[in-house]
């Protein structure tokens, strides 16, 4: 096979291909190869391989192949689909489907917020044959004091309102109660432990809120008041309630009013079981 130059076009390598294949033959005569009639249709004006045909022979091209309207098959098909009429698809409803729940776009009215039950109390049961201490949520002949923040008092107003309802309910006298105004959820401990360390209370309530805002403020008074409140029930022996509610959202506060009670409640119960031990104890 001769050599080819690397320079060489399309065109002299298709001849070069055409030359070795004609001298190969054992009869010495020229064969007539793919290779060759490539070469015949460059030369007759047939874009050889590797060249650029020009651009008025390509669009001559697309007319050719590109008919003027739709083909015969494709006018019966258009005629088809206009004749018919349209279809309803009906779509089968699943068996056993869960009901959606409906968003606030479709109804246009958000829903109530419910309360989480996951920390919700529950039935305690307790093996017979030992010895069991238990309180009650009864006031009898009991002093209580509740100390309240002012800070955020739209909220702080009606806590207050539900745990005097409660203390009222539980037998424990308007003479008995004692209110302590402070100014925020802050003070709430020191309040408390000054309360409990009079001896006059048999328990005392606690009732704040403490609301998200932009800041880590939130974080250190939610947190102190908590921790406080523990602190001053655990130096002085006096049952004190955490009845602060810690919220995202003021709109959190509607639902939890009841946090109010349920600090009375637990302070009172609280209260009642210290009493039997210290009347288990004295036996």
């Amino acid at each position: 096979m001769s050599n080819r130059d690397i320079d060489s076009s399309s065109e002299n390598v298709l001849y070069d291909a055409a030359v070795d294949i004609d001298v190969d033959d054992d009869d010495g005569e020229g064969v007539l190869s793919d290779t060759s009639v490539a070469l015949d249709d460059a030369e007759e004006g047939v874009a050889a391989w590797g060249t650029t045909q020009e651009a008025g022979d390509e669009d001559e091209d697309e007319e050719a192949q590109e008919p003027n309207g739709p083909t015969e098959p494709e006018e019966l098909a258009v005629a088809e689909v206009a004749e018919a009429e349209p279809v309803e698809i009906e779509q089968e409803e699943p068996v056993d489907a869960e009901p959606a729940v409906l968003t606030d776009d479709e109804e246009g009215t958000p829903f109530p917020v419910e309360l989480s039950h996951e920390h919700a109390a529950g039935d305690l049961h307790i093996p017979d044959g030992f010895a069991v201490l238990e309180g009650v949520p009864e006031g009898g002949r009991r002093a209580v004091g509740v100390v309240v923040s002012r800070f955020n008092g739209d909220v702080t107003t009606r806590l207050l309102a539900r745990a005097l309802e409660e203390l009222q309910a539980a037998g424990v006298r308007q003479e008995a109660i004692t209110v302590m105004v402070v100014p925020g959820a802050f003070e709430l401990p020191l309040a408390a432990t000054a309360l409990a360390k009079t001896r006059r209370f048999a328990c005392v309530v606690a009732l704040g809120c403490v609301i998200r805002g932009d800041t880590p403020h939130f974080d250190y008074v939610a947190s102190e008041a908590a921790s406080g409140l523990q602190l001053a029930a655990l130096e002085t022996g006096v049952p004190v309630s955490f009845g602060v509610l810690t919220l995202d959202r003021i709109e959190q506060a509607e639902p939890r009013i009841e946090k109010g009670a349920e600090a009375v409640r637990s302070a009172l119960e609280m209260a009642d079981l210290f009493a039997h031990l210290r009347a288990a104890a004295a036996r």
